[in-house]
C-alpha cells in the first residue's frame, strides 16, 4: 500500500514540547487569560508546551532572514533597509487564530531583536458595509471577494519595502463595520503579524502576486470542522451574553430575541455563511502554510506539522 504524500513532517504533541529551550513562560496567568479570546483555550502549560518553541523557531527565521538580507543588499552594493520579517496566521473563524495572533505577537517581544512587533488583521480591509450592500455581497462577508485586496496587498507591499510608516483601515466588532478616519499605524516594526481568513489565497484574479508572497512564514490554524462547528455555536451563546446586549452593538438583536430563536440563527449563519467560506476558501490554503497547528475537542493543539524543508 502507498503511503499518502504530505509536504509535511508530523510532529506530536510531547515532541514538540521536548522543543522548548526552558520551561517557565514568560507570561503570567493575568496575561494569559487578556490574550485568551472569548471561547478559546489557553493555559500556561500550553504556552509553554506548544507556543514557547513555536516562538523559539520564529526567533530562529528572524535572526537568519534579517542575517540574508544584510547580505544580499551587500552583494547587490546598496544599503541594507530595514525590512519586517512578516508571519501570516490563516485558519476559520472560531478556530483561534487570533488569540495564537496576541499570544505570539507578546512572546516574540520578548526575544532579543524582535521587540517592536505589531499585529494587524485582516477584519480592517473588508470593504465596508454600504460597500458590500452595493454590491450585494453582505451574505458573503469574510468570502475573498469582500476584501478590498488591492489594498492589503499594497499595506504589505509597503512594510516590505522598508516604508518606516505604514497605515491600515480600522474594523470594529461592535459595530460590525470599518471604522471612518481611524487607521492603525505601524512605525518601523521587527515583526508584523497579520492574521485573516483569507491570508493564504492564491492571486486574485488578474493580478500575478498573492498576498503570501510577502510573508516570511506562514501558519494555519487548524481543526476538524465539527470542533470548529461547537467553537462557533458556543461562541455565539457567550456573545449573546455579553457583547451583544450592547445596545450599540450590529448583533444586539440577537441578544433580545429568544434563546431557541438566536441559537437556530447562530446555526444558520454558520451553515450558509462561515462554513461554506471554510470548505471553498479557507481550508483548501492549508497546505500552503509553513507550519499547521492541529487542535483537538478542547481547543488544545495536539499536532505540529512544519513543512520539510
Amino acid at each position: 500500500m502507498s503511503v499518502p504524500l504530505s509536504p509535511f513532517v508530523e510532529i506530536s504533541r510531547a515532541d514538540w514540547a521536548a522543543l522548548a529551550t526552558s520551561s517557565e513562560t514568560p507570561l503570567t496567568d493575568a496575561e494569559i487569560a487578556q490574550i485568551r479570546g472569548l471561547g478559546d483555550f489557553l493555559d500556561i502549560r500550553e504556552v509553554t508546551e506548544v507556543y514557547l518553541p513555536l516562538s523559539r523557531l520564529l526567533n530562529l527565521y528572524v535572526a537568519a532572514t534579517q542575517a540574508l538580507h544584510e547580505r544580499e543588499s551587500q552583494f547587490l552594493g546598496e544599503r541594507a533597509k530595514n525590512v519586517p520579517f512578516v508571519i501570516g496566521i490563516a485558519g476559520s473563524v472560531a478556530v483561534g487564530k487570533s488569540t495564537v495572533a496576541r499570544l505570539l505577537r507578546e512572546l516574540l517581544s520578548r526575544w532579543p531583536g524582535t521587540p517592536k512587533v505589531a499585529l494587524v488583521t485582516t477584519d480592517g480591509f473588508l470593504h465596508p458595509n454600504a460597500e458590500l450592500e452595493r454590491r450585494n455581497i453582505m451574505h458573503r462577508k469574510g468570502f475573498p471577494e469582500s476584501y478590498d485586496r488591492l489594498s492589503l496587498l499594497n499595506f504589505v507591499a509597503d512594510l516590505k519595502s522598508g516604508a518606516e510608516r505604514v497605515e491600515a483601515p480600522v474594523y470594529s466588532h461592535l459595530v460590525y463595520d470599518i471604522v471612518q478616519n481611524e487607521k492603525i499605524v505601524v512605525e518601523s516594526p521587527d515583526v508584523v503579524i497579520i492574521e485573516g481568513l483569507n491570508v493564504l489565497q492564491p492571486p486574485a484574479i488578474g493580478q500575478e502576486v498573492a498576498l503570501s508572497d510577502y510573508f516570511d512564514f506562514t501558519i494555519y490554524v487548524d481543526a476538524e470542522v465539527d470542533h470548529v462547528t461547537s467553537w462557533f455555536i458556543g461562541r455565539f451563546e457567550k456573545l449573546r451574553e455579553s457583547a451583544f446586549t450592547d445596545p450599540a452593538s450590529y448583533f444586539h438583536r440577537y441578544a433580545e430575541m429568544p434563546y431557541e430563536q438566536a441559537l437556530a440563527r447562530a446555526h444558520e449563519i454558520w451553515r450558509t455563511i462561515n462554513l461554506p467560506n471554510l470548505i471553498e476558501n479557507i481550508q483548501p490554503t492549508r497546505s500552503r502554510a509553513k507550519l499547521v497547528l492541529r487542535k483537538g475537542a478542547e481547543h488544545s493543539v495536539e499536532r505540529v506539522l512544519l513543512r520539510k524543508s
